[in-house]
Formats: structure tokens, sequence, C-alpha cells
């Protein structure tokens, strides 16, 4: 761990990667149970030598470093004391005059969990927000399941293959997998015949017996519903955005899907073409109408993430996806298996892999490992912000949102022109992020931008050269510069400048929103913060680059960022009739769309069909001015005889966007 880091924890307070220990003198019993519940989650560092004093630390110090280290790192070799030997990292750090032990705890293969303490499996435990949770029973269960080494999907059903199988789900899949070019010719076998070689029957002492897989993928009603007795996904249409149908409004449509997950799948896309845009567009090159939803890609990855990864060993949970008209969430019971970044390309350890296969060969999850990529290329193609997801292993659910909001909305844009900064789409893409979360890590920026880790990094730093962002919370991690966060609209820091650096990583749990129901499905995600604009900053004049902001220098205050000019107060940005600008009027863009060519204030009003100048400039003109989406061709005498107003060039972006659909109406 890094000193910045170390230090920025300090002044925050424990969260789900951090456990802070007094143990002066000797080890303290519950470290272990810490140990425990990193290793069973995520892994985290546990910092021995820090007092917890209310709502803060103090550092207090490890008196004697060599015996609390040796005791420490010996326990956790001994199995009787562990049920499985962790690559624990140990480091010594000095600060503040006193000696501190950092210990680094890895997360457990997936073959060790539950690991648990005292040889006691009940002695399990998760981490959950700032503290240690023992595990349930039914999460001991899900533990235990999920470490076998033969995966549930591959298990036998002790169940005779005659009428085990729906003949129309295995005649819609037969001739879709035919019709695949680079498929192998199966069509002179039997259903039967045609399923063991797909490996989905096997040989049990009874004879050749169907595999779960082959019963969720194709089985009867019946026997379907033997295995699985609840839904697969409980599919529910909103007609109100989810901040509103959360406060009890009910859903106007409904698909409960409890059939095999070929009929599932079907039924999902037939549920999907009830909310979904159908654009009229023609090829130019084939002249062949295309109506795919634009959304589509990133819409059919999710549902088929869905399908493919949900722990149907679990019977108490089924499987949600909630549509409102600004955000669609998808939930599922079951953490995803692979210990790496989900974004991150490569095949990843799957929980369920010979679903997995099945609808690969089909076509569907056809990019093992790409999926969650696919659906944030599309999503970034369509300029949405990017997709939320929650990966959380304590409480084994997954949940991915989809949230239809422009990451450069037209607020943003005239947001960045007021600061008079000129940025790349890369540069303006990733402020956005940060302008609109608070603060991004490079992670987020990368995904955000589509960038390679490197590049996003230099992105990050000629952002914070700007001192448009700045480093928070240790490497890695950008927050909006402390002087533009009133202007966006946003609250202080305070506490949350050191404090929650997991708030949007994978792996956060989050709280429930949408039941009451004991770990319910409906998992409630945190949102970004838009933030409004506040103070203005003009812009540079026609035809003049805007000025970078001066980089950040020791002991040297921020500059004043409105001008140069000596003693000269800053503008008054708003009226008191007029607030600050956060989206153009009817009137407003009128006004732009006419300014693509300098124009006389009296060509604006014929244009406009007004007479009162005085109330046109104060109500519509000026704000665009302040906002900066429209200049004066000569500001320094507003009243001059030959000004003309213009747009400028973060109101032809707005232009732009309004002509691709994109603006804010």
């Amino acid at each position: 761990m890094e000193r910045a880091e170390l230090v920025a924890r300090l002044d925050g307070h424990e969260w789900s990667d951090i456990e802070f220990k007094e143990a002066r003198r000797a080890v303290p019993r519950a470290a272990y149970e810490t140990v425990s519940a990193f290793a069973n989650t995520g892994g985290g560092y546990i910092v021995f030598g820090v007092r917890q004093e209310g709502g803060g630390f103090q550092v207090v110090g490890v008196e004697k470093v060599d015996k609390v280290q040796g005791d420490f790192l010996t326990a956790l070799r001994q199995p009787d004391k562990i049920s499985t030997i962790l690559d624990v990292k140990e480091e010594l750090r000095r600060h503040e005059d006193s000696d501190l032990l950092i210990f680094h705890v890895p997360e457990a293969r997936r073959a060790d969990k539950p690991v648990h303490l005292n040889g006691d499996i009940r002695r399990s435990f998760v981490r959950r927000g700032g503290g240690d949770v023992r595990c349930s029973e039914a999460e001991r269960n899900r533990f235990l399941i999920d470490a076998m080494a033969d995966r549930f999907d591959g298990q036998a059903v002790e169940r005779a293959l005659d009428g085990a199988f729906d003949d129309d789900s295995l005649r819609w899949y037969r001739a879709t997998y035919e019709a695949r070019p680079d498929n192998r010719s199966y069509a002179g076998l039997t259903d039967l015949e045609f399923l063991d070689r797909m490996g989905l029957l096997v040989e049990s002492d009874g004879g050749r017996r169907p595999t779960r897989a082959a019963v969720l993928l194709f089985g009867t009603e019946s026997a379907f519903r033997q295995l699985l007795p609840r839904p697969v996904v409980d599919c529910q249409l909103f007609a109100a955005p989810r901040a509103e149908a959360d406060t009890g409004a009910r859903w106007v449509d409904r698909a409960v899907l409890d059939e095999n997950l070929v009929r599932g799948w079907r039924a999902l896309v037939d549920w999907y073409g009830r909310f979904a845009e159908r654009p009229f567009r023609i090829d130019p090159t084939s002249l062949q109408r295309d109506d795919t939803p634009p959304d589509y890609r990133a819409y059919r990855e999710a549902m088929i993430n869905l399908l493919v990864h949900q722990d149907y060993s679990d019977h108490a949970r089924n499987a949600e996806i909630r549509h409102y008209t600004d955000r669609t969430v998808f939930w599922n019971p079951g953490d995803a298996f692979a210990q790496v970044d989900l974004l991150e390309p490569g095949e990843k350890e799957v929980r369920n892999p010979r679903i997995v296969t099945a609808f690969r060969r089909i076509g569907l999850s056809e990019n093992a490992g790409w999926g969650l990529r696919d659906v944030s290329l599309n999503w970034r193609e369509l300029g949405n912000a990017p997709p939320r997801i929650v990966n959380d292993r304590s409480r084994k659910r997954f949940t991915l949102e989809l949230v239809k909001e422009k990451l450069l909305s037209d607020r943003q844009l005239a947001f960045q022109a007021r600061l008079g900064v000129r940025l790349t789409d890369d540069q303006a893409r990733a402020f956005a992020l940060v302008f609109r979360n608070g603060e991004a890590t490079l992670r987020e920026i990368g995904e955000a931008t589509g960038l390679p880790a490197q590049e996003a990094a230099a992105v990050a730093e000629r952002l914070e050269t700007r001192r448009l962002v700045e480093p928070v919370g240790g490497a890695g991690r950008y927050a909006l510069a402390d002087h533009l966060r009133e202007d966006a609209g946003l609250p202080d820091w305070g506490d949350r400048k050191h404090g929650d650096s997991a708030s949007r990583q994978v792996d956060r749990p989050t709280p429930n929103l949408l039941t009451d129901q004991v770990d319910s499905p409906a998992t409630g995600l945190p949102t970004g913060h838009a933030g409004g604009p506040s103070a203005d900053l003009p812009t540079g004049q026609v035809g003049q680059p805007a000025p970078d902001l001066p980089t950040r220098q020791v002991d040297r205050p921020p500059p004043d960022l409105h001008t140069d000019q000596v003693d000269r107060p800053p503008p008054d940005l708003h009226t008191d009739q007029v607030g600050r600008l956060t989206e153009l009027s009817a009137t407003q863009w009128r006004i732009v769309e006419h300014c693509d060519a300098p124009r006389r204030l009296t060509e604006i009003m014929a244009m406009l069909g007004v007479t009162g100048r005085n109330y046109l400039r104060t109500r519509h003109l000026d704000p665009l001015i302040r906002a900066g989406v429209v200049a004066m061709t000569n500001p320094d005498k507003p009243r001059a005889s030959n000004q003309r107003y213009v747009v400028t060039e973060a109101g032809a972006r707005l232009l732009a966007r309004r002509a691709g659909g994109g603006g804010q109406r």
C-alpha cells in the first residue's frame, strides 16, 4: 500500500477492503475473522497499530513488531487455525513516529472457499461494508456448490431420458445450429444422439442420464420445474423512471419466464421487442431496410449473460430484469466466477460451462469472456454513460445497469465551454465521467473512452495538469478538482475525499431498493450525480483558442479563473430573472441554429418575430453567451454598431448532437 493511500484511508473510514486494528502488543482474535472475510470476498488490507476512536482513527503504533507479526503469520499457516494457506503479504511502515504493520490478504481460490476458522465451517465470514459478517448456512452451501470441481450444470439428473425433453425446443435449437456454416452437420441423428454428441448426456450407474444443463436447456415443463422450482427470469416493464417507480409505481407489463432456457431466450427477445427502439434505415449499398434497434447488441449480451451465468442451484432467488424509462437493471443470483476484471478480454472461468457452450454453438454468447465488453462498447457507441456493474461476492449476486443518459450531455458540454478549456473527444468524455460521478478510476476512464490503460492514464494526467481533476485515495483514482465541485453542483468532499474508495468498483454490495424480501434480487445501484453548473467562466474570444488552466504548484493558491485583468471583479453570470443555463429552450435552439453565421441582433429579432430588444437579450441571448454557446464578434464593445452573434465551437457540438438525436430538447 502506497503511503499516500494509507494516509488517505486514515483520514477516511473503514470499508470493504481495509480494516484497522490496535494490536499494540498482541494479535486480536477478531483479526482472524477479518482474514476469513477478506479471503471469502475480494481480498483487502489489515492494518495493525491504529485505534478507532468515535468516528475516526488514531495511530498508536505496534510496540512489539516482531512478536505481533510472527504470531499472526504463524497462525495463518496452521490448519487448525484457518482452513487454507493464504499468500498474505506483510509490510512495515513508519507513520507519525509509530510502526504500522500492513497485511494484504488475497481472495482465496474458489475451490478453497469458504475459508473458515478453527476447523469449524460455521466460522466462515464475508466482508460487508466496513465489517465482518458470519455466513449463514445458505451462504456456506453456495460456497460449497461453487467450489465443486464438477460444475453443477454437468451433474447427472436421476431421470429417464424418455419424456425428458421438449420436442419444439430441440427442433428450434437444431435448426439454428444446422443453419450456421461452421457447424458440423448432425441432421441424421436422433435427438438423443444429438444431445450425446453435444456432451449433454452422461453415463451413470443406472445408464445414460441427462445432465442438469440438458434439462435446463431443453427440458419438458415437468422435468424443468422439478429441477428448478422457480422462474428463470422475472421481467417487469415500468412506464416511469426508476426514482419514481421505486416509490411505489406498479409495472405496466410483466413476463415471468418459467420454462426451459431455449424457450426462455425466445421469450426474452419477444419481451425486449415491446420497448425496443425501431428506427427505419436504408443501407446505402444494398438498399435493404435495416430496422435492428441500435441498442440490441447491448441488450442481447446482457440477456444472454443473465441466462448462462445464473446460479441454478439457488432456488430461493430468481433473476430479474426491470426496464424503466431511464434505465434497465439486470439482476442475477450468483456472483461472477471470474476473479479478474470482468471487462478484460479473454476466456474466463464460468459457472455453467455446458450451458455457455450450448448457446455459443448457435451464435449466442459467441465471444466468451467478451460479453460485458460488447455491452459496454455498444453503450459507448450510443453516447451513453458507461454501464454500472456490481459483482457482489459477499451476497453472491450480480447486477448490470444500463442507464440511458448521455455522457456528453448538453449540460456537460455547456459546463466545459464555460471553463474556457479546449478538450479532445477522449478528454471531454473522461472529464464528463468525473463530472457526472464526482470521481472515477482509470479503469472507468478507459471504459468510457475505449482507451487502453496507458492511454487512459495519459488522458487523466492531462486533465490533472489543466486542474480539472485531482488524484484521491491512492493511485488510479481521480476526483473533480475542488475549485470546480461547487460549480458543478457537487457537495464538498469532507470525509468522502479519502473515504469510500470503492464506491463504484466491482464487488461493492449495494442496498436493496426494490423489494423488502430477504436477500432480494433487486439491488439499488448508486446513481451518479449529474450536478448542475454554477459560476460561469467566460470563454475566449471568437477565433481564439481557449487557454489551458495553469497547473497546480506547491503552496500556490489557485489563480483567478475569470480574466487576467487587474482589479476586474468576476462578472455577474446570471440575472435575478434568469437562472443558470442547464438546457436550451426552444427559442434558444432557434437562435443557435440561426447563428451558424454571424448575425446582427436585428436579424435575430426578425427571425424570431419579436420586437423586445432588451427582453430578448436578458431572457435568451445573454444566457447563451454566458454559457459559451454563442459569442459576440466584438466582445469588448457589446453595443458596437458592427456587433454580430455567432455560434461557438461548443455550440456547434450541441447542434451536431441535436441533429443526431442526442440533444435534450
